[in-house]
């Protein structure tokens, strides 16, 4: 495994404070495993303007968190129009992900669909 991908559901478990799902993160960083998500999934969870999701924020200070560019943008919708999917998000998050990541989440029957039109080997990890 080169890194681990956090779809939404993992960042909501980290801010609802999962033990199961916070160990296997810390795990992970412990061991110098990349941790990575992109824009569009924190703004799908982060909804703090008053410090509540302290967790969450200390959190995503560890996390590498990519932009969601146009060709990104793009690559999304083909992938969605390929496979019937409809969630843009999930649909990023796929492609983020590369030979040999895992892919946190807890929406595996809407990303494995997308993950096997990409052709890559990437398991997914259900939070």
């Amino acid at each position: 495994m080169t890194a681990l991908v956090l779809d939404a559901g993992a960042l909501v478990a980290v801010d609802r404070g999962d033990r199961e799902v916070v160990a296997l993160l810390a795990a992970a960083r412990h061991a110098g495993l990349p941790l990575r998500t992109n824009a569009n999934v924190v703004a799908q969870v982060w909804r703090d303007d008053r410090g509540r999701q302290v967790n969450l924020g200390r959190f995503l200070r560890s996390v590498d968190v990519r932009a969601v560019d146009a060709a990104i943008g793009r690559a999304a919708g083909v992938l969605l129009s390929t496979t019937g999917g409809r969630d843009v998000v999930d649909a990023t998050v796929a492609l983020l992900a590369e030979a040999g990541d895992q892919i946190v989440t807890s929406d595996r029957s809407d990303l494995a669909p997308l993950v096997g039109s990409l052709g890559r080997r990437v398991e997914i990890i259900d939070c």
